[in-house]
């Protein structure tokens, strides 16, 4: 996977998981420490989401770090 492909699939799979876990944007944000309007801009693609962040991202989701890049196929 090339480096352009992370900050693609990246913030889709923390959507998701966020999505499944059943909480809020705005609460991972505010848990991770960053503002609304920063997280926004990560899981939009106006802000790279750099490996200690989705480090942060991963100890607040509760997952691991092969959870958030995972590649799905289709489903």
């Amino acid at each position: 996977m090339k480096a352009k492909d992370y900050n693609f699939v990246l913030p889709i799979n923390i959507a998701r998981i966020i999505n499944e876990k059943g909480m809020k944007k705005c609460a991972v944000a505010e848990r991770v420490g960053y503002s609304k309007q920063q997280f926004s801009d990560m899981l939009n693609g106006r802000k790279i989401i750099k490996p200690c962040d989705a480090y942060a991202i991963s100890e607040t989701l509760g997952v691991t770090m092969n959870d958030l890049f995972e590649m799905r196929g289709g489903d």
